[in-house]
């Protein structure tokens, strides 16, 4: 009966060590989302705005080339 309780002990030893090293394993949970201040979100609102006016132009340069080309 004790030796059936000490081997009870180390399989929940065991156990217990194997979610340890799972856990130990596992990636970071990534850091919490910054709030927003404003001075970021003019930066993101620029950083936009800036990707709007530079799409705008590759598409007026991609009308350009394919006028080219049409020639």
């Amino acid at each position: 009966m004790a030796d059936q309780r000490a081997l009870d002990a180390v399989a929940r030893i065991e156990r217990a060590l194997a979610r340890i090293e799972t856990a130990a394993n596992r990636p970071p949970p990534p850091p919490p989302a910054p709030e927003e201040s404003d001075s970021y979100r003019r930066l993101r609102d620029a950083h936009d705005a800036l990707r709007r006016q530079v799409a705008g132009a590759i598409g007026q340069i991609d009308g350009l080339i394919r006028e080219g080309e049409a020639r």
